[in-house]
């Protein structure tokens, strides 16, 4: 997220505990210049994905796929 100077200073505390809370930096705008708000201690970034359907068609099908064949050929 990108604030300018006026809307963090309208809204410093609220910034503040998003930060703490999502652990994602907030970067604010000033004179040209990019400043990042961040957390001291990292938090995990499995934490801030977003989830994707990246399946196409039933899960299932995954789990019973057989392996076999493909496993003797790189042997």
């Amino acid at each position: 997220m990108r604030l300018s100077a006026t809307k963090l200073k309208q809204n410093l505390f609220q910034v503040l505990d998003a930060v703490l809370s999502n652990g994602r930096p907030v970067e604010i705008e000033r004179k040209g210049h990019i400043l990042k708000i961040v957390p001291d201690v990292p938090t995990s970034k499995l934490k801030n994905l977003e989830p994707h359907d990246t399946i196409v068609g039933d899960p299932e099908n995954i789990v019973s796929i057989d392996w076999s064949k493909e496993l003797l050929t790189r042997l």
